[in-house]
């Protein structure tokens, strides 16, 4: 019998295989390749607002041209090329040259549509006449701006439109809408955001130090817990927006970013942590819970309490102490060790080395560790960062 494995897209042949569980195999290959390309496609083309908005962040050279045209106190209609949009461009003629902002501004003094490539490459026509579908509804008032509009949710393409009234930048894409600021509005409202996380930042440090006291003297409640996370919570929505705000400034934000680093540097990991010592069964859920709560619903700490713990009123809760037995140099085997003999932190915090001695049988380790709690824990009650 002779038997033959192929790799790729080609078949399994096999000599004494029936014609019918043949033409099976085809099917099954087909419908993997098929899968494979729409998978292909679909990473390809899915772009969100974040995505386009990296393309015309300060310094780029369509950012240039536009911000050339807004201050020249010129009007333009720019579009990325998109299958099916030659159905509704009218009139105008060809250009197929190689992009430059230069060019870009000098086709912008006539009146009509400029489309380009969507690699930015090229300059593909001037002067042209959009005419989308007008059954698209728009909020927009302007002709220029109706247009633009309707022309990026008919085909899901970006469509940029200058309005030499209003002085603005009006970016298009899909459903989606955007004003490009000047970098010296975004650059203020981003340093408005960081004050404002800075705050939150100094709040989370003061309750993750109380909390870290609670748990070494075993008097936490859910509502102290549900305190930090909401804090975190908090802090991880206002970083969004100035990471948003750093895509609209590129290389002008590298000083908001190293700001931003340090702010929420560990503050994922700690967050991580807590959830881990206070849930021990459906963390990834009550992780995502909090991230979709609604912005109001989660500054009152109640309904935190309610949705994570199911509990109308605050109640007393141990925390199996791996956060803040992570700050040592014990092994993570070592940790378990320990909280499975002493199960809460405060009863190992307040141990005898004799007993950490007969947990660890190692001496020198049980010395070590006691040296190592003893001075943990003095921290800890001083109000330290750990």
């Amino acid at each position: 019998m002779g038997e033959k494995l192929i790799s790729g897209t080609e078949l399994i042949s096999l000599e004494n295989i029936n014609k019918e569980t043949k033409e099976e195999i085809k099917e099954e290959v087909k419908k993997e390749i098929s899968k494979a390309i729409i998978k292909k496609e679909y990473t390809e083309e899915k772009k969100d607002i974040i995505d386009v908005l990296k393309i015309f962040s300060p310094g780029t050279s369509i950012r240039t041209a536009l911000d050339d045209i807004l201050h020249a106190g010129m009007g333009a209609l720019i579009v990325f090329e998109k299958e099916g949009l030659y159905s509704v461009v009218d009139g105008g003629f060809k250009i197929n040259c190689k992009f430059s902002p230069s060019k870009l501004v000098e086709l912008s003094k006539m009146d009509g549509a400029i489309i380009v490539s969507t690699d930015l490459k090229k300059i593909l026509y001037a002067n042209t006449l959009l005419s989308p579908s007008v059954k698209i509804s728009t909020k927009e008032t302007g002709t220029r701006h109706k247009a633009a509009e309707r022309t990026a949710k008919q085909f899901q393409t970006i469509v940029i439109a200058v309005s030499e009234r209003r002085k603005k930048i009006s970016l298009y894409f899909g459903d989606e809408s955007h004003y490009l600021e000047e970098t010296s509005e975004i650059l203020r409202r981003a340093a408005e955001t960081l004050q404002i996380l800075e705050k939150q930042k100094d709040i989370f440090d003061e309750l993750l130090s109380h909390l870290n006291v609670l748990e070494i003297t075993n008097l936490t409640t859910m509502s102290d817990v549900c305190g930090v996370l909401q804090t975190a919570e908090i802090i991880r929505r206002i970083s969004e927006n100035v990471k948003r705000y750093l895509v609209e400034l590129g290389k002008e934000g590298i000083i908001v970013s190293m700001r931003l680093k340090e702010l929420v540097k560990n503050l994922s990991k700690e967050r991580e942590s807590i959830i881990k010592d206070y849930f021990s069964s459906g963390r990834t859920k009550k992780d995502e819970m909090l991230k979709n709560m609604n912005f109001d619903f989660l500054l009152e700490t109640s309904n935190i309490l309610r949705f994570l713990f199911g509990e109308l009123h605050d109640k007393s809760i141990s925390s199996k102490g791996m956060r803040i037995l992570s700050k040592t140099n014990l092994l993570r085997k070592d940790i378990k060790i320990l909280l499975n003999l002493f199960k809460t932190p405060d009863k190992l915090f307040n141990a005898e080395k004799e007993s950490l001695v007969a947990a660890l049988k190692n001496e020198n380790l049980a010395d070590s560790l006691f040296d190592e709690i003893k001075n943990l824990k003095e921290k800890i009650l001083m109000g330290k960062r750990i």
